[in-house]
């Protein structure tokens, strides 16, 4: 049980991060607070503000970036949603575009580039994206004109509450609890800009567990349109067929592409719970067990950085082969049982499904939305040296993380519905997990140790300059408190204000007998 009181509440905690540019190489610290207490992964809606002063190293992201320029000297698309002039059955002849638009252009990522173009020329072909049918959402198996499967597309406006959602299941939730559905703390119909931040997250941090993944533009027939789309699709389908000199004048004849993140697919790969209970009666070699912990602790930071309110132990993938006899050996090499012919096994995870992350503000009502993963005896072990070399240098600069802030923000603002006083929140979360994950590391503590620490967010203050606001280098740190410790707290004063009370009047009645 814990009391506070007000004056507990307001103690303030400075935090210094000093500023060292010698040579571009720069060292911040960062103390948390100490002897905090150990709460319960549960539900948050009381809030103590601590404010922390953050003095970073010396840089100039006064604001977000600004725009990046547009790149320019690469090959013109050649599909569809790349705005080119071919023929395409979708869209139409080539004199049916008279702008040009470069939706799918990845210059500086080649195999992704040629991985999205082999996508859009399988459409051309007729060999269209396959709908998923598991799941809440509309997503579809993205496949190459060989009809192998290499990518999994999530339209925005097909998402689990998006208006073209062909699921029923959500849509009756909607039709029939309008005022109770989705995660409050969540920003509705940005799951896609969640799995592109999530990839974008995991690249930044070396962390190599999410299958590449951005933001994609595409078209198709078995796409899930409305009626007036497809309708007006077909009409001036017709008119241009019959009326060519009319039909060109419209710029664009087919189905209009849809917004969503285009998801590597990744073969060989089986949910984690099928993988997990073998683990159980069938222990893996040391140094495959190893390998997995140093994995697993990847998706821990992972999951704990984005908030991740949706891993379970099906929304992340693991690759586990066998040993086995290496290539070339004999029948007798096998027989005589020597192990320089044996191959360890292999051992790979994948974070997929990153769609419910990004939260702008910790969960606070009675879903907690606990990360899954705490309860595998692998959250119990501490963080190895391993991801603490990975990971501490990094987290521990505030230069990194507002790179981290600037390029989130890059990504997020592609959004027509995107507000960036909601992104800032969403920041805010961010920083705080980092700040306790770095907090974590160095105390050498394990992920269930983690997930029991106090939540926080650090807020980015704002600075008045003339009639402007601009954004500052100064950040206040909340720290919040569990739900059930505020209910103990409440409970427990009840409990002394009877029982002063009922002091009272047998005093009373004592005075006057």
């Amino acid at each position: 049980m814990m009391n506070m009181n007000s004056a507990e509440a307001g103690d303030s905690l400075i935090f210094s991060l000093n500023e060292t540019n010698d040579n571009n190489n720069t060292n911040a610290s960062a103390s948390a607070p100490a002897s905090l207490p150990n709460l319960p992964p549960d539900s948050y809606q009381m809030t103590s503000e601590v404010h922390v002063t953050f003095a970073p190293q010396n840089h100039n992201h006064t604001s977000y970036k600004s725009d990046r320029e547009s790149h320019s000297g690469h090959r013109p698309p050649r599909s569809p949603t790349r705005g080119c002039k071919e023929n395409s059955p979708l869209l139409g002849p080539k004199s049916d575009f008279e702008h040009s638009f470069e939706y799918n252009s990845f210059p500086d990522d080649p195999f992704f580039h040629e991985t999205v173009l082999a996508a859009e020329l399988a459409i051309e072909a007729n060999v269209c994206p396959e709908r998923i049918y598991q799941g809440s959402s509309g997503s579809y198996f993205v496949k190459n004109t060989e009809q192998k499967i290499i990518a999994v597309f999530k339209p925005k406006d097909e998402e689990p509450y998006g208006h073209l959602n062909p699921k029923w299941t959500k849509w009756m939730h909607k039709l029939c609890c309008p005022c109770c559905f989705g995660r409050s703390c969540l920003v509705p119909n940005q799951g896609y800009l969640s799995e592109a931040g999530a990839s974008l997250v995991d690249q930044k941090l070396g962390l190599n567990v999410v299958p590449k993944t951005k933001v994609v533009r595409l078209a198709s027939e078995t796409f899930n349109y409305s009626a007036i789309d497809r309708a007006k699709a077909r009409t001036k389908r017709n008119i241009y067929n019959r009326v060519p000199s009319v039909g060109r004048h419209f710029n664009r004849i087919g189905l209009p592409p849809k917004i969503g993140s285009f998801q590597l697919f990744v073969n060989g790969y089986k949910d984690a719970d099928y993988w997990l209970r073998r683990f159980d009666s069938e222990a893996l070699p040391e140094s495959t067990a190893k390998k997995f912990q140093h994995l697993f602790e990847r998706v821990v930071v992972l999951d704990y950085i984005i908030r991740n309110t949706d891993r379970g132990n099906d929304n992340w993938l693991i690759k586990y082969e066998p040993a086995s006899t290496k290539a070339g050996s004999s029948q007798a090499d096998i027989e005589d049982a020597e192990w320089s012919m044996v191959e360890n096994p292999e051992i790979a995870v994948a974070a997929i499904d990153n769609g419910l992350a990004f939260p702008f503000k910790h969960p606070d009502e009675w879903r907690a939305y606990p990360y899954h993963w705490a309860w595998l005896p692998q959250a119990k072990v501490p963080f190895s040296t391993e991801i603490q070399e990975l990971l501490l240098d990094q987290l521990s600069d505030m230069n990194f993380v507002q790179d981290l802030c600037d390029d989130l923000y890059d990504l997020f603002k592609c959004d027509k519905g995107f507000d960036r006083h909601t992104f800032e929140k969403q920041m805010s979360v961010m920083r705080g997990q980092i700040l306790n994950l770095t907090q974590a590391l160095k105390d050498g503590r394990s992920p269930v140790q983690l997930v029991q620490m106090p939540v926080v967010t650090v807020e980015r203050n704002k600075s008045t300059v003339g009639r402007t606001r601009a954004d500052s280098e100064i950040f206040t740190q909340s720290t919040c408190i569990g739900y059930n410790d505020w209910l103990e707290e409440i409970v427990s004063s009840v409990k002394v204000d009877v029982l002063d009370t009922m002091i009272g009047w047998k005093r009373l009645c004592l005075v006057l007998r």
